[in-house]
């Protein structure tokens, strides 16, 4: 029975040893891992959702419009007569 006691006290020793771990684990994926993989997501589908005639920014800042899409490649009419060509993830936001 002592033996038994004994080994009982040791796993709730061992069990508040890592539980300032376990916690601290919870708190990262709550506040840290959790947030950057919906963030991730909403971006994704964003690039996704692109289409001709969208009005963009890229992540240098340069404005544009939408005038040809391609598997990775967005074409931009920046100005006049003037189109650039960009990585579909250069793309920072949509304007509405």
């Amino acid at each position: 029975m002592v033996f038994l006691t004994a080994a009982a006290e040791q796993q709730g020793g061992l069990l508040g040893l890592f539980m300032p771990f376990i916690i601290m684990l919870a708190v990262f994926y709550v506040f840290l891992i959790r947030p950057q993989q919906k963030q991730q997501k909403e971006r994704q589908n964003m690039l996704n959702a692109l289409k001709k005639g969208d009005k963009v920014v890229t992540i240098g800042g340069i404005h544009g419009e939408i005038t040809a899409l391609k598997d990775d490649v967005i074409t931009l009419r920046v100005a006049d007569k003037v189109e650039i060509r960009i990585s579909r993830s250069g793309v920072g936001r949509v304007i509405k």
